[in-house]
């Protein structure tokens, strides 16, 4: 007799267990290999599958789903914008409907930078290079940070649309995104439901664990020049290095960003600041940074800072700041 209430605290635990496994799991994701990361953003309510509780992650990315995910899982929103008349999807988007579920989602993304194209259509299905740029883009909004300047090669790269390179390299670096047994990519491949959904978790949880890197406006910088040197990896990417005088060697330079205008890949740049605390000998010094773009673009660097000068009336140890 005295068994009888052990056996119900079993049996009640193993309902809680049960029923708690049915919530949070899609009935078509057990086994796959991006189980865990799917039933992870279905508990923070970002994606939310099908009615008949399936999430398909075979299935490929409608671009509606695609923003609608990238939007919510980055958090992003314009609650520090405002209009003088109510927004709508089709200001921006011409094609989108302006009372379907995902209209908000594009009127965030736009405001945010996500570059997606304006006659882009609800059900079009996203590719792997446009969700690797668009949740490139969504993750920058959260801060700048850090990443190991080297390139990554890539075997398909003369399908990758050099508009992107710079994103999908971002993402391999970070190992968000990876390349198959080959080194392929496949860019012009639509995305899995899945695969979007496996980048989406590790994109948040870089943006949660990586410490943004504190930096200040061009005008503000301690450089007293700067120059380019624009060197071909093959026939469609090109090696950018720049470098830039600074007062010691406590200063690093980075890429905050690349926006592309036209024919031109406009560089936008930002000092890495010394340590507060450390000792640095004052001796000017010369650091660098290189970046990849399409050998189709011109690389232009920021006009605060061009071909900018070291003044002839000060000491070589001073510091000086560039005005804009």
């Amino acid at each position: 007799m005295k068994k009888k209430p052990l056996l119900i605290v079993t049996l009640t635990a193993m309902l809680i267990f049960i029923l708690s496994q049915s919530v949070s799991a899609f009935s078509d994701t057990a086994g796959s290999a991006e189980e865990k990361k799917i039933i992870a953003l279905k508990e923070k309510g970002i994606i939310s599958g099908y009615s008949d509780n399936t999430f398909k992650p075979n299935g490929k990315m409608s671009y509606a789903a695609g923003v609608s995910m990238i939007v919510k899982g980055l958090d992003l929103n314009i609650d520090n914008l405002r209009f003088m008349k109510e927004p709508k999807a089709t200001d921006y988007f011409p094609e989108l409907n302006d009372n379907a579920w995902y209209a908000d989602d594009f009127i965030i993304a736009f405001h945010n930078g996500l570059d997606i194209p304006k006659d882009v259509e609800a059900s079009d299905k996203m590719t792997k290079e446009q969700f690797a740029h668009h949740l490139f883009n969504a993750m920058m909004t959260k801060g700048d940070f850090a990443f190991i300047e080297i390139f990554m090669m890539i075997n398909d790269e003369a399908d990758v649309n050099p508009a992107y390179m710079n994103s999908i390299q971002k993402l391999l670096i970070s190992k968000i995104a990876v390349l198959d047994d080959e080194n392929n990519f496949h860019p012009q491949q639509p995305i899995t439901r899945g695969t979007a959904a496996a980048w989406l978790y590790d994109g948040i949880e870089f943006v949660e664990t990586m410490t943004p890197i504190d930096s200040k406006p061009v005008s503000e910088w301690p450089a007293y020049k700067l120059d380019m040197d624009v060197t071909p990896v093959n026939d469609n990417v090109n090696q950018v290095t720049i470098t830039a005088e600074m007062p010691h060697p406590g200063y690093g330079l980075r890429v905050a960003s690349i926006s592309f205008q036209g024919d031109e890949a406009h560089i936008e740049l930002a000092p890495i600041l010394p340590d507060p605390d450390g000792m640095y000998p004052q001796v000017i010094t010369e650091v660098s940074v290189t970046t990849y773009i399409g050998s189709e673009y011109t690389p232009v660097l920021p006009e605060a800072v061009e071909d900018k000068d070291k003044p002839t009336d000060v000491e070589p140890t001073d510091p000086v700041v560039n005005a804009s």
